[in-house]
């Protein structure tokens, strides 16, 4: 841990005591900064792979001949992209499309059509 980053966490350690809440959220966000640092060096490195190897022959040949359409210039993206999807996963867990709010906003959706249903006939 840096020394900021050291004498920080301390500052908010002393003014919440022995908070539990502090500690699970202080995880929580160096978890969430870890996975914008891990996405941040994943578009920058990829963006700088393509470039290059798009860049390199791009004038020498015709534009189906380069490597543009080429699949080990995309390779690192899409075997690196499992990878931070599975980071992704880990960090925002396996309820990140699915939330207990999508689950009732659905299930409130489906009963007022149910019930939109049944006092159309009566």
């Amino acid at each position: 841990m840096g020394e900021f980053r050291n004498r920080m966490y301390q500052n908010y350690r002393s003014e919440f005591g022995s908070d539990e809440k502090f500690d699970i959220a202080y995880k929580k966000v160096k978890r969430l900064k870890g996975f914008y640092s891990h996405l941040r060096v994943y578009i920058i490195v990829n963006f700088i792979i393509i470039v290059a190897s798009v860049n390199s022959d791009f004038f020498t040949r015709s534009i189906y001949e380069t490597s543009l359409f080429d699949w080990r210039t995309y390779s690192t993206a899409f075997y690196w992209g499992i990878g931070l999807l599975f980071h992704a996963f880990s960090v925002f867990g396996r309820d990140w499309f699915f939330t207990q709010d999508w689950e009732q906003k659905k299930i409130q959706e489906y009963m007022s059509k149910e019930q939109a249903k049944a006092d159309k006939w009566e």
